[in-house]
């Protein structure tokens, strides 16, 4: 190993930038080259779209991020038809569905609202921001509890949390308070109704800049930093194959979509972090076919509804002024559709399922004139619960070398039910929703389950275990079975199931496991050993 060791990062959304900055942090030679095979949107890398002002701006960089179905596909926004909420657990604009029906499509039968975005920042420049902490069966057993703390913690700073973003909004704090009216009494203490933890920073004029991989990139892109001399990021960059001799990695195939020239690019430690599917067919691309590969795919079934907030149980709480000072804040930023969002944690036994609710004074979809709420003067409420989805072998994508897809990749195939279980907690949380709703006000879209894949949490298909038993795709620092130096990184890695936003699990994930790496290349410097020690 040179006295410079280089790793390859294969994806540029806040977990590789996790991987990036704290390995560079860690080791003071170390340089780190990201691969993106989606093209830069903003002038700050990775930022969130939601902060462009212009609305035709705006909407220019989401269909950049669409993939295939950018360009000539345009007409086919990669949203499923009737599940575009925009700030919710679904589809949204920037995204590209998997199963696209076109020619290299993915065939997702059971999964149909599977997608991704492809573009620098990955789906960090489109999420709603969401982070809450998991916590009780979520968590990963294996991982020590102060440990844990530590991780999330610094996962909470990279992502610039920020745990009372919404805790002014006099219109939020009604809502807080007519929910906690009716579930308060139930749930435990220090899991009732709250406000949702954002990754973001406010603002002198109380909008929020919401927080993209930019953040996580922070001195990596800040000119003049000494850690953005050891950085480079690479967009438009497709990562063919990753190189492996016996244990190891050694480096890329990557191909530049500008020139379609492909070229390999040596690496000390390669970590693999393109999101829940891409990342798994990477590996199977290059060789790299642990049995777990693929499986074991989870997500959060979601349950919404929309509902038209009643003025006589809000002014309870809240006054026309109160209302008056809200718009008048929206109206800094109306291209961005999140107002205040309360949520209810999940806590087990009783409610392992959470529940978010986010103020709009606009319904997501269109209201007819002669509807009797519409133009609703104290506005709406979009309203999601999201469940648990249990792993299994057989949920999964598997790969098929004989079908390549759009970019020439082994296509996949997407298979996925819902048990006895996951449909029980569905029915609760629907019942609990409509609880929910007739608190608030009157339903003007009743409650629904969306078609799976809406919440775009997808997890599982590269899951970090304990032991090499065949049932886990890494280590539990992430690092692949077999290997000495390549990791992987996303909500993939996640092995449990959870019901709520995963971001801030996988960014904590991401810090664990590039402490890891960071260690061992600097093991490797001092020994000068060949090959990066194993745990």
């Amino acid at each position: 190993m040179t006295d410079t060791p280089t790793i390859a990062i294969v994806g540029s959304g806040p977990i590789g930038a996790a991987y990036a900055r704290v390995v560079l942090e860690s080791h003071p030679t170390a340089r780190v080259v990201m691969f993106e095979a989606g093209p830069q949107l903003t002038e700050r890398p990775g930022a969130s779209v939601r902060n462009i002002p212009d609305a035709d701006e705006k909407a220019r960089a989401r269909e950049l991020s669409q993939g295939p179905q950018a360009g000539s596909l345009r007409e086919s926004l990669g949203l499923p038809a009737g599940v575009v909420v925009e700030g919710m657990f679904t589809a949204r604009q920037g995204t590209h569905l998997l199963d696209f029906g076109g020619e290299g499509s993915a065939h997702a039968p059971t999964f149909p609202a599977a997608a991704a975005s492809t573009n620098v920042g990955g789906m960090g420049a489109h999420w709603t921001a969401a982070i809450p902490r998991p916590s009780g069966s979520e968590l990963v057993s294996f991982i020590p509890g102060d440990e844990w703390e530590d991780l999330v913690s610094t996962a909470e700073k990279l992502l610039h949390a920020n745990s009372a973003a919404f805790a002014d909004s006099p219109i939020g704090g009604a809502i807080r308070a007519l929910l906690d009216e009716e579930f308060g009494a139930e749930l435990p203490e220090g899991r009732g109704v709250s406000t949702l933890p954002v990754a973001g920073d406010p603002q002198p004029d109380g909008t929020i800049q919401w927080a993209g991989a930019d953040v996580v990139f922070g001195p990596l892109i800040e000119v003049g930093s000494p850690l953005a001399e050891r950085f480079e990021l690479r967009d438009l960059s497709l990562v063919r194959r990753v190189e492996t001799e016996g244990a190891r990695a050694t480096g890329v195939t990557v191909e530049d979509l500008r020139t379609h020239v492909t070229r390999f690019v040596p690496a000390d430690l390669v970590v693999v972090a393109a999101d829940a599917f891409r990342t798994p067919q990477l590996l199977w691309a290059s060789g790299i076919r642990p049995p777990a590969l693929g499986h074991y795919l989870t997500e959060h079934p979601m349950v919404i509804s929309t509902v038209a907030l009643d003025g006589e149980r809000m002014a309870r709480f809240a006054t026309e002024d109160d209302l008056k000072v809200e718009l008048a804040r929206r109206a800094l930023n109306p291209a961005d559709p999140v107002g205040a969002v309360n949520r209810i944690p999940s806590s087990e036994p009783d409610h392992p399922f959470s529940l978010q609710v986010m103020y709009a004074e606009n319904p997501p979809f269109p209201l007819d004139p002669t509807h009797p709420h519409a133009g609703n003067t104290w506005g709406y409420v979009n309203m999601g619960y999201g469940a648990r989805k249990q792993p299994r072998f057989e949920d999964g994508v598997t790969f098929d070398d004989a079908e390549l897809d759009y970019r020439g990749f082994p296509n996949m195939t997407i298979s996925y039910e819902l048990g006895d279980q996951e449909k029980a907690e569905i029915e609760r949380a629907t019942a609990m929703l409509r609880r929910a709703g007739k608190s608030l006000g009157t339903f003007i879209a009743e409650p629904r389950l969306l078609p799976p894949g809406s919440s775009l949490h997808f997890q599982g298909t590269t899951r970090i275990g304990e032991v090499d038993d065949g049932t886990s795709v890494a280590d539990p620092f992430s690092r692949v079975w077999g290997f000495d130096n390549l990791y992987v990184g996303g909500n993939g890695t996640i092995p449990t199931a959870t019901s709520m936003n995963p971001t801030l699990m996988s960014v904590a994930l991401a810090v664990r496991g590039a402490r890891k790496a960071a260690a061992d290349l600097a093991a490797a410097d001092v020994t000068g050993s060949e090959g990066i020690p194993a745990a």
